[in-house]
């Protein structure tokens, strides 16, 4: 599963906190379950009862004793009506208390022995109320979405979500990640809806009753939290690699970039399939989009399912596809996590820092390694919080297993990887994995299996490794200080850690007298460590962590000059990044203005974006640097460039660029179409509205969200009140921009204070929909509070519809109960 660092943001700007992150860790020692009797297949015939968000169920699940003699069994049932249990033709006495399911098998079976029951029941979704993954309130596994058809802008949906352990809400099983088991499925729908789970589509058959039952069969063994029924009004875009189908599943209207979308999917299947040595396991691969999803995207075994984050139009994918990453996670999940899973929620390592990592991976393969490492970058910054630094990654003890969704599990562990395979080398890291693939596959591991395999293919010990990144916490935090001897001509380089674990680890130092450095390779292992350096000339750049891939917080306090050198000779990206960032207040530096000049040439676009919005062109510009922006916002081969370049053209002399601005307006690009759009707003109001309002296509005027809101704001256009309603919340809370998140909030008070109906509900259903979905972070607080202002400002208007408005209201505030 993928979550993303924006609902971190939203959670600390509304001013709310984690749970898990105040309170003490509870004391109880979170074990792997213990198997008492194993799945071995399970079979399901469903049908769905729309009108009640409900579904009636029929399960075979066969079983196998794991080592004693068994005459009982323990199911996961959660909030169902149990009809009937039997085995062997015979019914079954039970006992059930709304979450376990204690059934007496009427005979004693042994290991080896396989016995099958059978329960017929009713899933009730809408009753459970355990906590859910990450923002997810009351893991009710099976969602149905506008299941009655009443809202005309959202499509009836059903889908189900197993991770944690929510598939025992729609079907009994014993729900942990270390059972395996087959499965079929036979899937009851209206015949207008297509079907979508786990395996292959056998057969289809149409019922007399208008409803079509669609038979699933997946052979192989998977967890049961990987379990998959989806259902809707979908296009399948087909697609193959090598002779497996790769399709996806999306609504009609994005049918045209759905291979935009999820069309290097097949490329990454091989590429995945050679880098870890093990071809893809299963029978096909599958995406669906599904509306209100709860989570980012979910692994689900050959039927991945993706949030709406996912759709994105034609001109967003020109600029860049922000779900690529994404897609390439959980697709790796199907080694790491499908094939092999995580033998408990404790060691979720296995899954989600494998996934986490396999996305720098394809970005290297695909883009080079300047793409890869500021997406590592990245990550590194949505980990380095004071509340991370006392998690172990591999945690035995957490309040909730829930808790293991989080920034260690995944941009931690991601990194610990990364470092691994600096350290052992790629093509020892590859063996490592493929090892423990093939030595774990259709079961479970844990990290001490890894770090054996790892050990076993590459010949050391990795102990010290694991025990410090994987069953510990923390990172080094480093003071790095050079002392130079100019008579002896040397540089001593001082290494102090300030955190209170002391780490060790290999580092490579680079000394620069020139452009060619002298590379020493050493090992850090106490609280302060010395490393002395002979030089000829006095060195320019003093080079610590030159691989770039300790995961650690440095005090390297560099001059500007050797920050100049290290933009001219470094080879990584936060080598550059790290000169452009540190040199933003020297540009009247020659030498530091040069350097940004030279960055607009860089090879990576995101080091040419960079250097366009911190260059200093109103203190210290130059003709040559104006030119050569003047010139990116046309011709630049990456259009966020363009986009960037026009922006801070405006910010230069907006009238001087007018035409380039109506020139932006015809581009494909809809980063290029949404600055020409803000900046030309500035210097003519009247064409840039006329053209915003002239937008009817939904899926473009989408795309362009981000500068029309704010234009129509600005602007109070009374008739795109309800589209601006439909977006505050985004720019009022998912951004770091004051300004935009200011303009979004006289958005909010525009339109709580209007007489507009469409309006105000749209603005009362994105906040009771944000509130419900994340309750269990108090969300629904803040947006009980906000509904709270908005209602006492339609009490106090004098609108003909005043009553209405006030009920709309008042509706909200009821559903947020």
């Amino acid at each position: 599963m993928n979550f993303k660092a924006l609902l971190l943001c939203f959670f600390l700007s509304i001013g709310f906190t984690f749970a898990q992150v105040t309170e003490s860790i509870n004391t109880e020692y979170r074990a792997e379950r213990e198997k008492v009797s194993n799945l071995v297949h399970t079979k399901l015939k469903v049908d769905f009862d729309f009108d009640k968000s409900q579904m009636n169920g029929e399960a075979w699940i066969t079983l196998t004793p794991h080592f004693y003699n068994v005459n009982e069994l323990e199911l996961d049932a959660k909030s169902m009506l149990i009809h009937k249990i039997t085995s062997n033709g015979k019914d079954l006495k039970y006992e059930y208390d709304g979450e376990k399911l204690q059934i007496k098998l009427g005979n004693t079976y042994g290991k080896g022995e396989e016995y099958e029951v059978y329960i017929k029941y009713t899933a009730r979704p809408e009753e459970v109320t355990q906590q859910g993954s990450a923002a997810i309130t009351g893991a009710k596994g099976l969602y149905f979405i506008d299941p009655l058809g009443e809202d005309p802008e959202k499509p009836t949906q059903i889908w189900t979500q197993g991770e944690t352990e929510a598939s025992s809400c729609w079907f009994p099983t014993i729900d942990s990640p270390n059972q395996k088991t087959s499965q079929e499925i036979y899937m009851t729908v209206p015949d207008q809806y297509v079907t979508l789970s786990n395996g292959l589509l056998k057969n289809q058959t149409k019922n007399s009753d208008g409803t079509r039952t669609d038979y699933w069969k997946f052979d192989q063994k998977h967890a049961p939290y990987l379990f998959f029924m989806g259902v809707g009004e979908f296009s399948v875009v087909q697609d193959k690699w090598k002779e497996l189908d790769v399709d996806y599943y999306v609504e009609k209207e994005y049918e045209s970039v759905a291979r935009g979308i999820f069309g290097l999917t097949p490329e990454m299947i091989g590429f995945y399939s050679e880098y870890t040595g093990v071809e893809y396991p299963w029978p096909k691969y599958a995406q669906m989009v599904g509306r209100d999803y709860v989570s980012g995207a979910m692994e689900n075994t050959t039927a991945v399912l993706h949030g709406e984050m996912a759709y994105q139009t034609a001109g967003e994918l020109i600029d860049d596809n922000t779900w690529e990453a994404t897609i390439a996670h959980e697709l790796f999940h199907h080694w790491f996590g499908d094939l092999v899973t995580a033998e408990s929620w404790s060691n979720l390592t296995i899954n989600e820092s494998f996934a986490n990592y396999s996305e720098y991976l394809w970005l290297e393969h695909k883009y080079g390694r300047d793409h890869a490492d500021a997406h590592r970058l990245k990550e590194v910054k949505g980990y380095l919080t004071p509340s991370n630094e006392l998690k172990d990654l591999v945690r035995f003890h957490y309040n909730s297993r829930e808790d293991m969704f989080d920034a260690v599990s995944y941009n931690k562990g991601g990194t610990i990887l990364h470092m691994l395979r600096s350290y052992l080398g790629n093509e020892a890291f590859k063996a490592g994995m493929n090892q423990f693939l093939n030595d774990n596959k259709y079961g479970t591991g844990e990290a001490h299996q890894l770090r054996l395999a790892f050990e076993e293919v590459s010949g050391k010990d990795l102990n010290w490794f694991f025990n410090q990144w994987y069953f510990s916490n923390g990172h080094p935090k480093l003071d790095v200080n050079y002392v130079y001897s100019e008579e002896a001509k040397i540089v001593t380089v001082q290494i102090e850690q300030t955190q209170e674990n002391i780490f060790e680890f290999p580092l490579a130092i680079e000394v620069f007298e020139e452009e060619t450095p002298k590379r020493y390779e050493v090992w850090v292992d106490q609280k302060t460590n010395s490393f002395s350096f002979k030089y000829e000339n006095m060195p320019k750049l003093v080079n610590v962590d030159a691989d770039r891939t300790l995961l650690a917080e440095f005090n390297d306090e560099k001059t500007a000059e050797n920050l100049v050198h290290l933009y001219k000779v470094g080879k990584k990206y936060e080598d550059r990044k790290e000169a452009l960032d540190k040199l933003i207040n020297y540009q009247e530096n020659e030498e530091v203005f040069k350097t940004y000049e030279n960055a607009l040439n860089d090879p990576y676009y995101g080091i040419r974006i960079l250097a366009i919005k911190n260059i200093d062109l109103e203190a210290n510009g130059s003709k040559k640097a104006v030119k050569a922006i003047e010139a990116m916002a046309v011709n630049d081969p990456k259009t966020l460039v363009r986009a960037a370049a026009i922006d801070k053209l405006f910010i230069l002399d907006g009238g001087a660029y007018v035409d380039l601005y109506r020139e932006g307006l015809n581009s494909e690009s809809s980063a290029v179409k949404g600055s020409s759009l803000t900046s030309l707003y500035w210097e003519d109001k009247e064409a840039a509205l006329a053209y915003a309002t002239s937008i009817t296509d939904k899926m473009e005027k989408e795309s362009l969200k981000d500068a029309l809101i704010p234009l129509f704001i600005m602007d109070e256009t009374e008739s795109e009140m309800p589209f601006v309603a439909n977006n505050l919340i985004a720019g009022m809370f998912f951004t770091q921009d004051k300004e935009k998140a200011n303009t979004y909030k006289s958005g909010f008070q525009w339109v709580a204070s209007s007489s507009n109906e469409e309006a105000t509900q749209n603005l009362v259903d994105s906040f009771v929909q944000v509130g419900n979905q994340y309750k269990q972070y108090g969300v629904d607080k803040m947006a009980k509070q906000v509904l709270q202002q908005v209602l006492a400002v339609k009490n106090e208007s004098d609108f003909d519809n005043k009553e209405t408005l006030v009920n709309i209201v008042q509706d909200g505030l009821t559903r947020l109960e």
